[in-house]
């Protein structure tokens, strides 16, 4: 069964080529555009990982394999391919030029550890603070988390 979050197969073609390949002894039960299915569902609904629904791979091996491959930097490589690709198509250089930053301090929950909360005296907010540079296309270059408390000046000059 297809969802709003399965890859087309345009978008299936331009993504297969980047993922690792490895050696295997035996056929996979599941197909890596499955395990990518279930990535991209998961990540859409927000749901846990084990309410998956039954017709994609198990829960345990999506999230297997999204972990092992955020460790080995796939996502990274996927999205810089991208990037360049839309950077190409609207016909701009690869190198991105102009750098929009920005943060948004939001509320934790009430389980969150003192550890990663901060108090952010602009917005009035207990909680964290979302860092995120997109490029001219809006495209995400980088995006952080630190506690409210950390200064905008302090966290991007370094001061």
């Amino acid at each position: 069964m297809a969802y709003s979050s399965s890859l087309s197969d345009q978008e299936w073609e331009i993504i297969k080529p980047l993922l690792p390949k490895k050696k295997r002894t035996c056929p996979p039960k599941w197909s890596k555009r499955q395990i990518w299915d279930g990535i991209f569902y998961q990540l859409k609904n927000g749901c846990n990982w084990s309410d998956l629904p039954k017709d994609l791979p198990p829960y345990s091996t999506v999230y297997w394999h999204y972990k092992n491959w955020k460790k080995e930097g796939v996502f990274e490589t996927v999205m810089c391919e991208l990037h360049k690709q839309l950077r190409e198509k609207v016909k701009k250089s690869t190198w991105t030029r102009l750098i929009i930053i920005d943060s948004q301090a939001v509320k934790n929950t009430c389980n969150a550890g003192v550890e990663s909360r901060g108090f952010c005296g602009y917005k009035l907010t207990n909680g964290i603070k979302r860092h995120l540079a997109v490029d001219s296309l809006g495209f995400p270059i980088f995006t952080y988390c630190t506690k409210a408390s950390i200064s905008d000046i302090f966290f991007f000059c370094g001061e």
